[in-house]
């Protein structure tokens, strides 16, 4: 078994490799430890979504960690969980009375067997709209047709000895209502920032957060803001504050669609504190509270800020977070850049300040192992000339700051800070600041372990400096894609070998304890049926007691983005491991596994042929730590072909089995949650049928051999 190390500034995660392409070619076994599920067909809603971010109560919670919101928050990583009893229910408030056409519900593994979804006008009396007592789970989208301001999902008999759990529970129709919604907070919960923090007590976030015990709190000066993201643009019709005693006699509500230009929807120069419900009107994703001047010598702090939005108004789709829309742009690419150190070993290979402003999200900047491990530690971009800035994009590695200030300077000497956190969390960090200079610089002042200071990404948009052009990228695919770009459908006579000038034979052995021997073409060829045959084989070569087959695009055929899909019949028995996935095709050049990027669109186990895997693979997470999904089935995926697929594009993926939806891997979510996104390039197919390793275990008396792995066809469409 080979390992490859993962540079990094912390211990780096084991990290197996599984199979070999031309030299090296690193894959790791795949151990989700992700959402199970069956499944059953799902569709879109032509309605819009009423349910997101409503108000939602419970029969009870497993625990408080399981609560009933989080079924309800558009966050498939959160979920509600019930007590381990029969019956139980899970209600939303729609605010108003609608008109009920479609209810999804993505169960976790404890799902019900049996439930209604049930609509009621008061929240007293239901009546029902649906029932069954034959449900398998899984992702479950109900067309329905009812009318009530509550809907109800009524379970009465568990799956498991468990509870029952929802990923999310969704409910689309088209809302009776009109006026404002006084009942639903778009604000709770929702990411917020501010101008300041009296100290790491008083975040920003404590003032959306539902508890009107914690708060927020300024610095002592003015001006000062608070202002959350909503997540998308929403009609905002009033805005509750719920000021501490230290409020601000003169402020302004208002509202933005891109976090840099706002408009002022409310203004006071006579407020007097207290609790305060105002009325507005105005449209926009983000809302400020923009201070002016103070009651007390004190800063200004608010327990809770709630945003009212018009009801019937659903949110729609988040627009991305970076680069900003309007008259911004990027304007760090490639500029020269400088830091307090960087690191340059066998951990961290070339940790440049520069690569923190190449654009490329699979190489980081490091502080030096041997000096920068130390506070303050320091990065700046000198933009060329001087420019306004209004947005700031951190990708943080592990090693992150918890507390740092965003910072301008005309001279690279005198700096003014234009940001400033003590409670960073990591991950993705989109800054809506206001500055010029021509130098910007992360300041940091206190490291999250004992590690240095790490960044994947550092972004500065806005106008002037003297950018230079990032390189064009490719439009997305409209799905469905219907442009075929690449086809096989291996209709070669009987015992022809794959086609040449599509496919690279790739022998030679596999990693993670892999059993097989790859051999030159010897275990593939055409059934004259129009199938490809890879065949696994109980026979010595290379050394191995076994031999099977792998194949790739490598060299042939590399694309970015579209659906990619392969109809294939895998075998059953303990000990195979059939795969269809793709590589970085930056891979070739040299750069190492996984920095490069890896897509398994299918890997089953032969010892258990009800279960699919779907996994992605980057330098934040990978091997065992990979994103992804185990999907358990109801049929024996051994018994016939299916079609395994994904859908790529800019803002994510979409993996299939037949017209089934596994999996969603949302490129925002990723980053804010694992780490960078590293699928933006061009990528290769690979084909193989893996016979033992670390993971699906060796052969055994029982497993048939020989055994096939049966291709029907393989496409990409654009």
């Amino acid at each position: 078994m080979t390992t490859l190390p993962v540079p990094a500034l912390e211990p780096p995660p084991s990290a197996s490799v599984r199979r070999r392409f031309a030299v090296v070619l690193a894959l790791v076994a795949v151990v989700v430890a992700g959402f199970v599920a069956a499944v059953t067909t799902a569709a879109g809603a032509a309605d819009p979504l009423l349910s997101q971010g409503r108000p939602a109560t419970a029969s009870s919670v497993e625990s408080a960690a399981f609560s009933p919101s989080a079924a309800v928050d558009g966050d498939l990583g959160t979920r509600w969980s019930s007590a381990a009893a029969d019956p139980q229910w899970l209600q939303v408030d729609l605010g108003a009375t609608a008109s009920i056409t479609q209810v999804t519900l993505s169960w976790e593994a404890a799902y019900a067997t049996a439930y209604q979804i049930e609509v009621s006008a008061n929240g007293s009396t239901w009546t029902t709209i649906y029932n069954t007592t034959t449900s398998t789970g899984g992702t479950q989208t109900l067309t329905v047709s009812g009318s009530g301001r509550y809907v109800r999902v009524y379970t009465t008999a568990r799956a498991t000895q468990y509870g029952v759990s929802l990923w999310e529970f969704r409910v689309y129709g088209t809302s009776n209502a009109t006026g404002c919604d006084t009942t639903g907070n778009a604000a709770l919960n929702r990411p917020a920032t501010a101008s300041s923090i009296q100290n790491a007590g008083f975040p920003a976030s404590a003032a959306v957060d539902g508890n009107t015990g914690t708060r927020w709190s300024s610095a002592a000066a003015d001006p000062q803001w608070l202002q959350v993201d909503l997540g998308s643009s929403r009609a905002v019709c009033r805005v509750d504050l719920n000021w501490e005693a230290a409020y601000a006699t003169a402020y302004q509500i208002q509202l933005s669609d891109n976090g840099s230009t706002w408009t002022a929807v409310y203004s006071t120069t006579t407020s007097t504190g207290g609790t305060q419900l105002l009325t507005v009107s105005g449209s926009g994703r983000y809302v400020r509270v923009y201070t002016t001047a103070r009651a007390t010598q004190y800063g200004v702090s608010l327990w809770e800020v709630a945003v009212r939005v018009s009801a019937g108004s659903p949110p729609t789709t988040s627009p991305p977070s970076s680069p900003p829309p309007g008259g911004d742009g990027l304007l760090s690419y490639g500029k020269p850049a400088f830091a307090s150190s960087y690191q340059d070993d066998g951990a961290c290979w070339q940790c440049y300040p520069s690569r923190a402003f190449d654009l490329d999200p699979a190489s980081r900047w490091a502080t030096s192992a041997t000096t920068g491990w130390v506070d303050p530690g320091w990065i700046y971009v000198d933009l060329g000339a001087t420019a306004t800035i209004h947005r700031v994009v951190l990708q943080w590695d592990p090693a992150y700051a918890t507390a740092y200030q965003i910072q301008t300077s005309n001279d690279a000497n005198t700096w003014t800070t234009i940001y400033s956190t003590t409670t960073s969390k990591g991950f993705k960090q989109t800054l809506n600041v206001t500055g010029t200079g021509r130098y910007v610089r992360m300041y940091g002042t206190a490291r999250n372990s004992a590690y240095g200071y790490s960044l994947w990404e550092f972004q500065v948009y806005g106008t002037g400096g003297a950018p230079t052009a990032p390189p064009p990228v490719p439009p997305d695919p409209t799905f469905p894609a219907t442009r075929l770009v690449f086809a096989d459908e291996f209709n070669g006579s009987a015992g022809s070998k794959p086609d040449p000038a599509k496919w690279t034979v790739d022998p030679g052995t596999g990693q993670n304890g892999e059993l097989q021997y790859y051999t030159d073409n010897g275990n593939a060829t055409m059934n004259g049926s129009g199938q490809l045959v890879m065949e696994a084989r109980r026979e010595t070569a290379g050394g191995r007691a076994y031999t099977s087959h792998r194949m790739n695009t490598s060299n042939k055929f590399h694309f970015q983005y579209g659906r990619v899909e392969a109809r294939i019949k895998v075998p059953k028995g303990n000990g195979f491991w059939p795969a269809f996935w793709m590589m970085g095709a930056d891979f070739l050049q040299g750069r190492p596994w996984p920095y490069n990027g890896e897509i398994d669109i299918m890997e089953i186990l032969g010892r258990d042929t009800y279960r699919s895997y779907t996994t992605l693979h980057a330098p934040a997470y990978n091997g065992g730590g990979g994103y992804g999904k185990e999907q358990v089935w109801t049929v024996d995926l051994s018994a016939g072909y299916h079609v395994y697929a994904v859908e790529w594009d800019s803002k994510g993926m979409r993996f299939f089995v037949d017209s089934t939806e596994v999996f969603y891997a949302s490129k925002e979510t990723v980053e804010a949650t694992r780490g960078p996104w590293v699928y933006d390039h061009p990528f290769y197919l690979i084909l193989n049928l893996a016979v033992g390793g670390d993971w699906p275990g060796p052969p055994d008396a029982s497993t048939p051999l020989p055994a096939q792995m049966l291709v029907d066809y393989v496409h990409v469409y654009q």
